[in-house]
């Protein structure tokens, strides 16, 4: 009977430990960057689309949350902190809508019934990653007005990495979905 009880209590730990591990994960991707203004390039979207495909929905959607409130607090784990700002001040920047974005894209790559066809699965991805730049531009756009180059700020230098990014992930797929059976 004993037993009974022990096992939720593994099976939370378990889900705690890769929810904070998944975070730790997102704030290294943060930090590997092509300093680029007002948005720098960083390996999140890659790791936050991964996140989804690995963790499921659920588990993703409790990873982003956590470093979105690492970040919020002030711990330095967006790109560009410390050095640019911490806390709700560095959040509320050029870079809100695309973190905001991280929520929709792992929802997305971890609720979407990944299947065995690669095109599909491929398209699914671009379905997830566009999520964040639409939210990104959105922001970004109010944020600096629309009177500026929007685009050319916040989407066009990226798109070549992300269909590379994307295309990494569209082969990785059948093995992390095999990650997500373990956790």
């Amino acid at each position: 009977m004993e037993y009974v009880k022990v096992l939720p209590n593994q099976k939370i730990i378990k889900y705690l430990l890769t929810i904070f591990l998944g975070s730790l994960l997102l704030t290294i991707s943060a930090k590997i960057r092509i300093p680029f203004y007002p948005v720098p390039m960083t390996m999140q979207t890659f790791v936050v689309v991964l996140l989804g495909i690995a963790f499921g929905w659920k588990i993703g959607l409790a990873t982003i949350s956590l470093y979105l409130f690492e970040g919020i607090i002030g711990l330095p784990v967006f790109a560009g902190t410390p050095e640019k700002g911490v806390g709700l001040a560095y959040f509320m920047g050029p870079t809100m809508g695309y973190l905001i974005g991280f929520l929709f894209a792992t929802f997305i790559a971890g609720y979407l019934n990944l299947n065995k066809n690669m095109f599909i699965v491929f398209l699914k991805l671009i379905l997830s990653v566009s999520t964040i730049y639409i939210f990104g531009i959105l922001w970004l756009g109010n944020l600096i007005g629309w009177d500026k180059p929007v685009l050319e700020l916040g989407l066009i230098p990226f798109l070549l990495a992300e269909l590379f990014k994307i295309s990494l992930l569209t082969i990785l797929t059948k093995k992390l979905i095999k990650l997500r059976k373990f956790i």
